[in-house]
């Protein structure tokens, strides 16, 4: 897409503007860091536009405090862009599932997918981040299914950005837009471990 042009105009009937303003989904997948953050920075780009952002984190613990997530805050109570909430879900396990059993992660991101559910029906947000959400469906947890049907059908101009590992196939066939994150060189190759404004 040399200077953000298509290379192929479709036939859809739809004008130049129509077609711009289309809401998308996007997932942000592949082994290499970057998903998340890719997905905060579109983020900003839609507090910019003073559209309302909704994140959803299903992995990170719920005492852990990101960096992006101290800056979104701030920035959504300033009144300048759009309003932003943030929120965990269930108590977080990330990489290792030291709280109760899997059965109770389940459902919490049961119970996080059917608010999600609930808030784009009722057209709640502008732009979604739906933060590591690969994950509870690549385990079962949540029905992939009715994650595509769900998010085809969905009302309005609601933008929504999945993140996370082994997104499933049909989520991947189902998105408008599809970002591989790969690995060339990573500094804990070389035995660094993750440091401070680059982690988190």
């Amino acid at each position: 897409m040399p200077q953000g042009k298509p290379a192929v105009v479709p036939d859809d009937g739809l004008t130049t503007r129509q077609r711009r303003n289309r809401p998308i989904v996007a997932v942000h997948t592949g082994p290499m860091k970057g998903k998340s953050t890719a997905a905060f920075g579109m983020a900003l780009r839609a507090w910019n536009q003073g559209w309302s952002i909704g994140v959803f984190q299903f992995v990170k613990s719920a005492k852990w405090r990101v960096g992006e997530e101290n800056a979104l805050r701030t920035l959504g109570e300033t009144g300048q862009g759009g309003p932003v909430e943030w929120h965990k879900m269930g108590e977080g396990w990330s990489w290792s599932r030291k709280k109760g059993t899997d059965e109770d992660h389940a459902e919490n991101a049961r119970e996080g997918w059917a608010e999600i559910k609930r808030r784009l029906g009722e057209q709640t947000h502008d732009f979604y981040v739906l933060d590591e959400f690969t994950y509870p469906l690549h385990w079962g947890w949540v029905d992939v299914d009715d994650v595509v049907e769900t998010l085809r059908n969905r009302p309005g101009r609601q933008h929504v950005v999945i993140t996370g590992r082994n997104a499933p196939q049909a989520l991947l066939d189902s998105a408008d837009l599809v970002a591989e994150m790969s690995k060339v060189t990573h500094p804990m190759d070389a035995g660094q471990k993750g440091q401070r404004g680059i982690e988190w």
